[in-house]
């Protein structure tokens, strides 16, 4: 059941506008759903946009094989409970196909090969509008991108080649064989995200709260060890730390950082207090001072 809210809130009103924009102008729509706060925070609008009639398009994950067993759960909880459609594509068929090549060594992540089985997904159904959770906010690279912002046929982004979006009018007109990638909360911050779950009363994933977790230090980050994904050296010290992490993604390339906040409102507080982004937890955004906007001109969400 979908509680209303007595503010009215414009970042919500422009998330909801976008949504019957993507219905409205796009034949094949699909929302990218990670299981992290922002995916969730995405269905909550897409459910308003649309009441109350059902999410009309479905929900798809690209599984790396090392997601945190917590959101994988609270996925399939979330779709079960809401009676939606999810698609599900496997980076592990992509490195059994021999189209990408698995990484090792100490930074060794799926992160990147995210983008093939990504692209191949798009090609496999027809997806003319792929809807994600990524806010200008988070890193500089997204800070470019337009709310409608057109790949080209090989799923390509030119950074330098965009649509002007003139005050909410969202052009959708594609060529054959171009696609293109909403952002119906670029606008947000991560503060108003976490202030919209804590209003809206919105489920998220325990992993985001304060638990006591096996973890070792590398680079001056928290890595989780509670599994055999995240390469560790032998003398790479395993402790228990009360921990949470502020932002989710493959486990080889997302650190955890040191909490106490164990319901909304605490960690609304303390990301009100941080100043530090929460893509400071995030390894694959360090490879490189561009890492982030190479990844999305080859086709990255």
């Amino acid at each position: 059941m979908i509680k209303s809210t007595a503010n009215i809130n414009p970042l919500e009103n422009e998330a909801i506008y976008i949504f019957r924009e993507v219905a409205a102008q796009f034949e094949k729509p699909v929302l990218l759903f990670s299981g992290g706060k922002d995916s969730i925070t995405l269905v909550r609008l897409a459910q308003k946009a649309f009441y109350p009639a059902k999410i009309p398009f479905p929900l798809m994950h690209i599984d790396t094989g090392h997601n945190f067993p917590e959101t994988i759960a609270f996925r399939d909880k979330l779709v079960a409970e809401l009676d939606l459609k999810l698609i599900v594509r496997h980076v592990q068929d992509s490195i059994d196909e021999g189209k990408v090549k698995e990484e090792s060594g100490r930074y060794a992540s799926r992160n990147q090969l995210q983008t093939t089985t990504l692209l191949d997904a798009i090609e496999e159904f027809k997806f003319d509008a792929c809807i994600g959770g990524a806010r200008r906010d988070e890193e500089k690279a997204r800070a470019k991108e337009r709310i409608f912002s057109v790949r080209d046929d090989f799923g390509q982004w030119d950074e330098k080649n965009q649509r002007p979006e003139l005050f909410d009018m969202l052009n959708g007109q594609i060529e054959l064989g171009q696609n293109v990638r909403v952002f119906p909360i670029s606008n947000w911050t991560e503060l108003d995200v976490w202030s919209y779950i804590e209003k809206e009363h919105i489920e998220i994933p325990s992993i985001y709260f304060a638990h006591t977790r096996a973890t070792f230090l590398r680079d001056g980050l928290i890595w989780s060890a509670d599994d055999a994904v995240v390469f560790r050296d032998e003398d790479e010290i395993v402790e228990n730390r009360l921990v949470r992490f502020r932002t989710i993604g493959d486990m080889s390339c997302t650190a955890a950082v040191l909490s106490s906040a164990a319901t909304i409102t605490k960690v609304v507080k303390e990301i009100r207090e941080s100043t530090i982004s929460e893509r400071g937890a995030r390894i694959d955004d360090k490879r490189s001072e561009a890492a982030m906007e190479k990844r999305k001109q080859q086709g990255y969400f």
